[in-house]
């Protein structure tokens, strides 16, 4: 089995300043790009067909034609094609404009195309749905927040785990539309989940620098050999699943996978250098003003 040691950081040797100036640029940009895609789109991440509404279609190609065979037999725009290895079928996607009927007639008279199932979903269903989800976001950060400020009951270990948690958010929200993956429903349950794994991480952190014995960098060092071990654990579990996914077609998966290891990195950083920065001043500047 590998032993896996986390190593000891000399914190002394940074400033406040060098410490809390990296999440903080890494929060930045990630809100630019956030900001520049809500004036190029009509929302600051891509939406799936969960929430925008369209018909998916599962198809086998007969004559090894593969996408250019699926592409030759519609008339109507197709959003996306993939492949599911696992399966042997495409799933192709088309948009909200798409009419199911004739989408299932295309399919049918296609000689090398055999129909393996349709599934549609109408514009107003998924702007519902949508709403919903986004909303079940909302209510589990909202939730997040007043239960840190209740635990805690001071503004700045309490702050500082919020912001830790919405930068979680944030970048891999941005990192979505880099890498062109799309909202839905499931990279919002993977959205949910990053919830949970910040603020496990800086509730024991917190908990561990105010609540228990020892100096500020002994109490730091206690949580951190417990905190990155979980986290960096549950990012390699996160990786090789998408990897695994990946490899076998599983376009839902290998996009969690994905959130998830974005979000897990993201907390890692955000938890010791953010947070740990906030901390360290609220111990020995703010407590005693």
């Amino acid at each position: 089995m590998v032993a896996f040691e986390v190593p000891e950081v000399d914190y002394t040797r940074y400033s406040n300043r060098q410490l809390i100036a990296v999440p903080l640029a890494v929060l930045g940009v990630a809100l630019l790009i956030l900001l520049a895609w809500s004036l190029m789109n009509p929302a600051p991440v891509n939406m799936g067909t969960d929430f925008t509404g369209g018909t998916q279609l599962r198809v086998a190609v007969t004559d090894g034609g593969g996408e250019a065979a699926i592409r030759s037999a519609f008339d109507q725009e197709i959003s996306e094609v993939q492949y599911a290895q696992a399966s042997g079928e495409y799933i192709v996607t088309f948009g909200p404009e798409a009419d199911a009927e004739a989408v299932e007639s295309a399919v049918s008279s296609a000689q090398n195309l055999d129909n393996r199932g349709l599934n549609q979903i109408s514009p107003s269903f998924g702007e519902s749905v949508q709403r919903t989800a986004l909303l079940g976001v909302g209510v589990a950060f909202l939730g997040m927040s007043i239960l840190v400020f209740a635990l805690f009951r001071t503004f700045v270990p309490s702050i500082a785990v919020v912001l830790s948690a919405f930068s979680d958010i944030v970048i891999p929200v941005a990192l979505m539309n880099v890498f062109g993956i799309e909202l839905t429903l499931g990279t919002v349950a993977a959205l949910l989940m990053i919830i949970g794994y910040s603020v496990d991480s800086d509730i024991l952190l917190n908990t561990h620098v105010l609540r228990r014995s020892g100096d500020f960098y002994e109490s730091t060092y206690r949580a951190m050999r417990t905190g990155v071990t979980m986290t960096v654990t549950s990012l390699c579990a996160m990786a090789a699943m998408a990897v695994t996914a990946w490899l076998f077609g599983v376009q839902l998966l290998t996009a969690i996978g994905l959130v998830l290891v974005f979000g897990l990195a993201a907390d890692l950083m955000n938890t010791y250098m953010l947070n740990v920065t906030l901390l360290r001043w609220y111990v020995y500047e703010g407590v005693n003003r």
